[in-house]
């Protein structure tokens, strides 16, 4: 068996939603305390299973280390509060700044205005969430009319992400990045109120330039019950640095 340790943490009050603490922020904490364990400061794929809300306070990460190799290292997280584990993920680390190969991008980043001309999300008590006073949100017009109580009719969400107070966007705040938007069924014909996160996998291609990252998050089949987001994260120079895709439960009405 790999080598084993028990970090400490916790989950801090304003990064909630409805109560309990977005699955990205959630992930990004076991995958920060996977790093360390790993010693490698780049999460080059990280997938995350949701078992219970997580509320602010104090967390154990228990990590396990699967496989050290020459480029990359692999291991397991899970995420503890009050004898319960909230969330448990399997990662491989890398150094990204020694990421080189061949390139073909045939899509570029979506087509978006300037983010003073897009809608900011702003925190409240309820809804948009206290999150959103963690992080500045600013979503396309087109697809930000659901909060004026419109729907677009496309499962679809685009727009602007970054930390406040001018926080540097590392590797591990993809992570959060990627959980970060609405849900695309707010514009989706049909009525949903929140849709909880099954799985969340997230890919990280290289390290963020600074400034604002330019996200598009997709969904295409509604079905069972379930449905898909399809993420990708470009940040301010053009590059493609994340791409997510998250199973998530539509509440039974």
């Amino acid at each position: 068996m790999g080598k084993r340790a028990v970090w400490s943490g916790a989950i801090a009050p304003g990064w909630d939603i409805v109560a309990n603490a977005n699955g990205g922020y959630l992930l990004a904490i076991a995958a920060r305390a996977l790093g360390g364990a790993l010693d490698r400061p780049d999460p080059v794929t990280v997938t995350g299973h949701y078992f219970y809300p997580g509320k602010a306070g104090d967390v154990t990460i228990e990590t396990q280390v699967l496989k050290e190799g020459r480029r990359f290292g692999s291991g397991r997280a899970d995420l503890l509060a009050q004898g319960r584990t909230l969330l448990s993920c399997i990662g491989t680390f890398g150094d990204l700044t020694e990421a080189s190969g061949p390139e073909i991008v045939d899509q570029g980043p979506p087509e978006m205005p300037d983010p003073d001309d897009c809608l900011p999300v702003v925190a409240t008590d309820t809804f948009p969430p206290p999150f959103m006073g963690k992080i500045e949100l600013r979503l396309h017009p087109e697809d930000g009319q659901f909060l004026l109580g419109k729907r677009s009719g496309h499962a679809l969400m685009r727009g602007w992400f970054r930390l406040r107070h001018d926080e540097p966007t590392d590797t591990i705040a993809l992570l959060c990045a990627a959980d970060a938007f609405p849900p695309t069924a707010f514009n989706a014909d049909f009525p949903v109120a929140w849709t909880p996160t099954i799985e969340l996998t997230v890919h990280v291609r290289a390290r963020p330039e600074p400034g604002w990252l330019r996200c598009k998050f997709a969904t295409h089949f509604v079905t069972g019950g379930f449905l898909e987001e399809d993420g990708e994260i470009w940040d301010s120079t053009g590059h493609l640095v994340a791409q997510s895709r998250q199973l998530a439960l539509i509440p039974r009405g």
